[in-house]
């Protein structure tokens, strides 16, 4: 089974480039990100002439996340309300979670909160959503033990994750708060499927579209896929796509294909 994650910066903009790469490479799970449409006009028709199911969460103009599958989703979750039903219903405002099973695997699509900037209130939300996250991860592995968690964190656990013109200290996306709530959600009994296989610098999914930054190769490892143990254990590889990136008018983001 291959299981991709790609931050499309909308799917309706970048349509032609996403249909374009599933005939090319038809991987059985697509999990989308930063859609920025609503349910209704989402561009479905594309992907159910390639034999994609559609499940989607979407808003208008920010966020949204969906997965396409080649087969039906025993089970499909939006938000986190479904699994947290005491929390307050504005956390599932924003559109950054979808869950799904296939087969044996319970697949978490997540588009995590950029923050903005340390210290600002967007910062604060984000960390309070990490946490949300660790809480709603607990919940779900009391019934699941095969979970891929994937999908845009807006974060780079490691300084080998980030390009050496960036200075690191208290710099959102690598700052120590964001790393220190990440990897209280991994201690939950989640590792990297992509460092299974690739431990060098230098390996990026995300290139701002200023300074040439793709070109440069000065670029982020933000986009990750992470593995229950046993699942971690069936992974046969994890590997970027970068052909996408080098298109007209691209996604910023590249799109991260696991193997199990």
């Amino acid at each position: 089974m291959k299981i991709a994650t790609w931050n499309v910066n909308s799917i309706r903009t970048r349509l032609d480039h996403v249909i374009e790469w599933l005939t090319d490479n038809p991987v059985d799970v697509l999990c989308l990100q930063e859609t920025k449409v609503i349910e209704e006009w989402f561009p479905r028709l594309p992907f159910t002439k390639l034999g994609y199911y559609l499940y989607v969460s979407g808003q208008k103009s920010y966020n949204g996340v969906a997965i396409a599958s080649l087969q039906p989703l025993t089970d499909s979750i939006i938000g986190f309300n479904s699994i947290l039903p005491d929390l307050d219903s504005k956390w599932d405002e924003q559109k950054r979670v979808i869950t799904g099973m296939l087969a044996d695997i319970c697949i978490v699509n997540l588009y995590v909160p950029n923050g903005s900037s340390v210290g600002s209130n967007k910062y604060e939300y984000k960390l309070k959503w990490l946490h949300l996250l660790g809480s709603y991860l607990q919940k779900l592995m009391q019934t699941h033990s095969h979970i891929c968690m994937c999908g845009d964190f807006n974060i780079a656990l490691e300084d080998r994750d980030i390009h050496e013109k960036v200075n690191n200290k208290n710099h959102i996306m690598s700052s120590s708060a964001e790393r220190q709530a990440l990897k209280s959600i991994l201690s939950l009994g989640f590792a990297d499927a992509f460092r299974k296989f690739n431990q060098e610098s230098g390996q990026y999914s995300w290139w701002d579209y200023r300074a040439a930054s793709f070109q440069h190769n000065f670029g982020w490892r933000i986009d990750h896929h992470y593995l229950t143990p046993e699942l971690y254990n069936r992974a046969k590889g994890c590997i970027t796509d970068t052909i996408p990136r080098n298109k007209q008018k691209p996604s910023d983001h590249a799109p991260v294909i696991l193997e199990i």
